[in-house]
């Protein structure tokens, strides 16, 4: 949504997300409990929608729970979802939590990332991945896409980079395509920038996944090429803004290979 749009009000960027997700008013309408008429009106600006009414059609829009607080914002009400800091110790039953599921899934690697692919949490799975990563890429605030994608970093033991960076730069597009965030964006330009290490321009004739449904990371450690198919979770109807934008992704071995190999390290 362009900014002159978030400047007008909360009509236009309703309107912008309702194009977004390609509804019609009258779809959206009966979703909404509503009519055509009247989402028109709110979109245009002849009508102000109540605080129920804002939420509801956030609802149907699948709008993002950060933006939900800014259209609340723009239509002159308060914010509805809080942002807890994950370090507040309200949060501590959910961080203990984290801690065990990604324990747990060792010896196979884990990690709770934010909305900016800042990480939070990593298992001993993941520590293992990284060794010859340049340290400043290891200094704290430690972002995991710049991780991968640095010249210094896995880029130059990924066997199928090209796959998995367009993988991963149209990943980072969908979430721009859903957020205001200066600093993601920002985050996509400098790790689209960065050039693919020579020999690995072309793709890997080994990348062709072992599941036909999914493309695994292909990456090298200690001589031996390991197989992830990767997963990300998120929370079901989360009703804090730091929560919803919690993700966590698990790297499962793709090829028994891999597997045996990771039991080894870690037994």
């Amino acid at each position: 949504m362009t900014t002159a749009a978030l400047e007008t009000g909360v009509g236009p960027m309703l309107r912008g997300w309702r194009e977004q997700r390609r509804i019609s008013q009258l779809e959206l309408a009966l979703r909404a409990d509503s009519s055509a008429r009247h989402i028109s009106f709110i979109e245009t600006g002849r009508s102000r929608p109540s605080e129920d009414m804002v939420l509801r059609l956030a609802e149907h829009l699948d709008v993002p729970v950060r933006e939900r607080n800014a259209l609340l914002l723009a239509a002159g009400y308060a914010p509805h979802y809080a942002q807890t800091p994950l370090d507040d110790p309200s949060m501590s039953s959910l961080r203990e939590g984290m801690d065990r599921l990604l324990q747990a899934y060792e010896p196979y690697p884990a990690l709770m990332v934010d909305a900016t692919y800042t990480v939070l949490a990593a298992n001993r799975g993941i520590e293992m991945l990284l060794e010859g990563v340049a340290g400043h890429l290891l200094t704290p605030p430690v972002n995991a896409m710049r991780l991968t994608l640095h010249p210094e970093g896995l880029a130059p033991r990924i066997r199928n980079l090209p796959e998995w960076r367009g993988h991963l730069l149209d990943q980072m597009e969908r979430q721009i395509a859903l957020m205001r965030s200066d600093a993601l964006r920002e985050l996509y330009e400098e790790v689209a920038a960065h050039p693919v290490p020579a020999g690995r321009t072309e793709p890997d004739p080994g990348s062709r996944p072992v599941f036909p449904f999914a493309l695994p990371l292909r990456i090298e450690h200690g001589g031996t090429v390991l197989s992830f198919i990767s997963t990300i979770a998120t929370f079901n109807t989360p009703m804090d803004v730091t929560v919803s934008e919690l993700a966590i992704e698990t790297f499962l071995p793709a090829d028994p290979e891999t597997a045996k190999y990771l039991q080894s390290l870690m037994p």
